[in-house]
């Protein structure tokens, strides 16, 4: 590690700050894009999920609810 430190210590400020994050993002972009691709799309996913299961509670609520509600006030 030290070496490392030892040989960017001799570098000017624009390799450390600028060229080195370019090449790891240029090296490595494509997999911190998959990854948040991937989680993006579970996200949507999950919520895809939540709204049709939502929507399927309200409509089974609505039709088959209201019917057993009318019955049962006729009382």
């Amino acid at each position: 590690m030290d070496g490392i430190r030892e040989t960017l210590a001799g570098m000017p400020w624009w390799v450390k700050w600028v060229a080195i994050p370019l090449l790891v993002v240029f090296v490595f972009g494509g997999v911190i894009t998959s990854i948040l691709s991937a989680l993006i799309g579970f996200v949507f996913d999950v919520l895809l999920f939540v709204a049709l299961v939502g929507a399927l509670v309200f409509l089974v609520k609505k039709f088959s609810g209201n019917g057993a509600k009318s019955s049962s006030g006729e009382w």
